[in-house]
């Protein structure tokens, strides 16, 4: 369903459980990211009409989350911030091709992988955090990133045949393992 190829290692939900202020500081930003690039996406093919929609909806409601992240923030008394990025998405975005319409497919293919892991770690933190008013957050947000990963794989079939998508999916999933995997040592949504 959700395309990954490698689950999330045990050891990133031991590192984010003693670190869950940097977990929601990083999510607030991993949101509005989120809304970034579906709107990136929509400016970039405003030609395709399923598209321009398909993002308007996306950025809406990733902006929503974005705010939603900030009111627990705020109920906690955690202090929003800048934080470095973990090198997870700029990895990913690395392997889109730089050629038309290749790239549009690897655009929303790499969207969609990121969208994958948020949804398979939120079903992590949902199942097994101490934390049940986050358990409970992050269990609300499931189903809307699965539903943006196969928002962004459906897009992609609109710029090239579907076994070309299947298999770059294929390719692109196979490095955002290897991503993960190797892991990073910050505590980040995606690190």
């Amino acid at each position: 369903m959700l395309s990954l190829q490698a689950p999330t290692p045990d050891h990133w939900l031991d590192q984010v459980q003693e670190r869950l202020d940097l977990l929601l500081i990083d999510h607030a930003h991993c949101e509005k990211k989120a809304a970034g690039v579906a709107m990136n996406l929509l400016f970039s093919y405003v030609e395709h009409a399923e598209l321009t929609r398909a993002m308007t909806e996306i950025v809406q409601e990733e902006l929503g989350h974005f705010h939603q992240v900030r009111a627990i923030l705020d109920r906690r008394r955690i202090r929003f911030y800048k934080l470095p990025p973990s090198r997870y998405g700029e990895r990913l975005h690395q392997l889109v091709s730089k050629h038309e319409p290749l790239r549009a497919v690897d655009r929303l293919l790499v969207a969609g992988l990121i969208e994958a892991r948020s949804c398979e770690r939120f079903g992590l933190l949902r199942d097994r955090l101490a934390d049940r008013e986050l358990a409970a957050f992050y269990g609300s947000l499931f189903e809307s990133e699965a539903r943006h990963h196969s928002t962004y794989v459906r897009l992609a079939r609109d710029f090239q045949p579907e076994e070309v998508v299947h298999d770059r999916l294929a390719e692109l999933a196979a490095a955002e393992a290897a991503i993960v995997v190797e892991g990073e040592a910050e505590v980040r949504m995606h690190s």
